[in-house]
Formats: C-alpha cells, sequence, structure tokens
C-alpha cells in the first residue's frame, strides 16, 4: 500500500513486552527484533520489559502501560500459542475495550503463506484499550517479522493511505 510522502511522520511510543518463562531479556531475540525493527522505522521505544507467563502479572502490567500517556501502543511477543502456559491473549481479553479480530486473520493468513498450516496454532490478537492500541504476537522471530512487515510498518505509518491506526489515535477514546 502507498506511503504519502506528502504527509508527516509521526512517530508512535511504542512499550515492549515479551512474555517468556524461559528467557531473560539477555536471551530476547524476539523482543530485540521488534525494538530493531520499530526504531528504525522511526518509532520511539517508551518501555520493555519481560514478564513469566503469567496472566495476573500481564494484566497488571498492560494495566501500569495503558494507563502511561507517554505510551501509545503495546507490543508483545509470546504466549500466543494453545499450550497451558500460553494466557497472552487471556490477558489481552481482559484489558480490552474494543478487539480487532482482523490483525489475528491477516496475522495467520501472513504467516501461513511462510509456515503453512502450523499457522492455526497462534492466537495472535489486538485491541484497543482505553486508548491504547496492544497487539499480541507469537514469540518467534519469524512471526514478529511477519507482523511487523506485513501489517505494523504500515499501520504504525501515519503517512499510510487509504488509512492507518495512527490517525485513528486522537478519536479513540471518543464517546
Amino acid at each position: 500500500m502507498p506511503i504519502d510522502t506528502t504527509r508527516p511522520f509521526l512517530p508512535v511510543r511504542i512499550a515492549v513486552l515479551t512474555v517468556s518463562d524461559t528467557r531473560s531479556l539477555a536471551e530476547d531475540r524476539s523482543g530485540d527484533t521488534l525494538v530493531g525493527l520499530l526504531t528504525e522505522a522511526g518509532h520511539d521505544l517508551a518501555e520493555r520489559t519481560i514478564l513469566r507467563d503469567d496472566v495476573d502479572h500481564i494484566v497488571a502490567q498492560l494495566h501500569r502501560w495503558i494507563d502511561d500517556a507517554s505510551i501509545d501502543c503495546i507490543l508483545t511477543t509470546g504466549g500466543t500459542g494453545v499450550t497451558g502456559r500460553d494466557v497472552t491473549p487471556e490477558a489481552v481479553e481482559r484489558v480490552a475495550t474494543k478487539m480487532i479480530p482482523g490483525f489475528g486473520e491477516l496475522f495467520r493468513w501472513l504467516s501461513f503463506q511462510t509456515i503453512g498450516t502450523s499457522t492455526i496454532q497462534s492466537r495472535a490478537c489486538a485491541c484497543v484499550a482505553r486508548g491504547t492500541y496492544i497487539f499480541a504476537l507469537p514469540g518467534s522471530t519469524g512471526a514478529v517479522k511477519d507482523a511487523w512487515n506485513g501489517i505494523l510498518r504500515d499501520q504504525l505509518d501515519s503517512r499510510h493511505r487509504p488509512c492507518n491506526f495512527v490517525e485513528l489515535m486522537p478519536r479513540l477514546l471518543e464517546r
């Protein structure tokens, strides 16, 4: 889709949350990949942390970032599978004001091009939570790249046409 170079680029302030029982920040390849992609695109890394697969801790962190006016968007990586420990979609649903079902649908369609039917194991999802976007991505670097390059890079670019998530930010809290 086209980028309208006559429009200004508006950097988005993005927090990155890695959900993992096994990784530390030093070993967080998918989080590192996300940070690299978002900063390369001109966005600002607002905060970054890693949490274990615990729905209550994830919900608490999401609430902290949603309540922080300096954060426009939260990207999570990990915890979107189907095992008993994978609880990121449940945490996202608990804080959501409005779900964005098309994100998960489009992500799985794009991922299918790369990993075939294995994409059905992903529960990638997205929502708006009290004016903040949240996008929950799988924990692999390939999935993070698919989501960023195939969806988020354009939708988080204020110049993307015919529309993008950034231009909606001022109206997310309208009633």
